[in-house]
């Protein structure tokens, strides 16, 4: 018997939880800072899955009429005094995601961190810190082995509660900006690419 709807049911019931625990002001104070950036360069960083997550909110700020970037496109220019970078990371110690976020920082730009740790590296270096609990890869090294001795199984294995809730939380994000700028879908569809 398969337990892929079991598997779910642990996932969405622990993203819930996740996200309802981020703190509103956090949000707010998150919203703000996009917006105060609609005629600024915003900059996504983030590595492995968490940078997909990343990508995929670029693409809706980009609906939404964002000027935004991805970290590593060679299209991406270089940020300037006043700029906002988006950084994901569930450790906040991801070393690519680190130097970048240090480098913005010299530079002027604002810093919104979005990590499960905020004593990291990137959650010191943030103007705006969001905590997005979750197990992240770090957690898992950690507990690995005393997990595996007491014989817990965990269903959602290194930092997928983190990256999935940063997804969704993220998108929810999205849904407030398209309140406060007065969008509809049909305007985030005009700027979508077209793909046939």
């Amino acid at each position: 018997m398969s337990s892929v709807k079991e598997v779910s049911r642990y996932l969405i019931d622990g993203i819930s939880r996740i996200i309802e625990g981020i703190d509103e002001d956090e949000i707010e104070r998150m919203v703000e800072a996009i917006l105060e950036a609609k005629d600024r360069r915003i900059l996504i960083v983030g590595a492995g899955r968490s940078g997909f997550v990343g990508r995929a909110f670029a693409l809706r700020l980009m609906n939404l009429g964002f000027n935004v970037y991805v970290s590593g496109e060679t299209i991406t220019p270089a940020l300037e005094r006043g700029d906002l970078v988006v950084a994901i990371s569930g450790s906040g110690v991801t070393r690519t995601v680190v130097v970048q976020v240090e480098a913005a920082k010299e530079v002027g730009a604002k810093i919104i961190a979005i990590t499960s740790h905020p004593e990291s590296p990137i959650g010191r270096h943030a103007d705006i810190l969001v905590v997005v609990k979750g197990r992240t890869k770090i957690d898992a090294e950690t507990d690995y082995e005393r997990r595996q001795i007491r014989g817990i199984y965990d269903l959602a294995p290194l930092g997928t509660m983190f990256e999935l809730s940063a997804m969704i939380f993220l998108d929810s994000v999205v849904a407030e900006l398209m309140k406060r700028l007065g969008l509809t879908e049909l305007d985030m569809i005009r700027r979508h690419p077209k793909t046939h």
